[in-house]
């Protein structure tokens, strides 16, 4: 999505992020579902990231909904960026301790300058509501 001066090139859902030599980054655990063997599931830490293009200065803030979108589950502090012309910057929101109750569709809000660039689904589940896995087929191997 492209707001004014400002385009949202991708979003990331990862367990930690860490700043190395050379001003990278290190994502580890990427992941864009969560499936626990039970609830509700209280997540130690977890990090979204998101890559933008573009100029000027904005302030972004992450959210995520619940299932129906009514209850607020956690949101980022917001954070100003700073584009120079064409320029790119990665912005990561760091989230501590965050519950989730239920098993259900959850929505990851991405905004900029108060208005959304970006919302996509994270399914929540457990074992209990985990469709039940099809027996593999026999495999017949023949050696020469």
């Amino acid at each position: 999505m492209t707001n004014q001066n400002l385009e949202l090139i991708y979003t990331l859902l990862c367990d930690d992020v860490r700043i190395e030599m050379g001003n990278k980054i290190s994502l580890m655990g990427i992941f864009q579902n969560i499936m626990v063997e039970k609830l509700p599931i209280s997540l130690i830490k977890f990090a979204v990231v998101n890559h933008w293009r573009g100029a000027g200065n904005h302030q972004t803030e992450v959210r995520i909904l619940s299932p129906n979108r009514t209850n607020l589950v956690v949101t980022s502090q917001p954070t100003q960026i700073e584009l120079a012309p064409g320029g790119f910057t990665d912005n990561v929101s760091f989230f501590v301790n965050v519950v989730f109750p239920a098993a259900g569709t959850y929505w990851v809000q991405t905004l900029a300058d108060a208005r959304l660039c970006e919302e996509f689904p994270l399914i929540v589940t457990d074992v209990t509501n985990m469709e039940p896995l099809t027996p593999a087929e026999p495999i017949s191997e023949t050696i020469n």
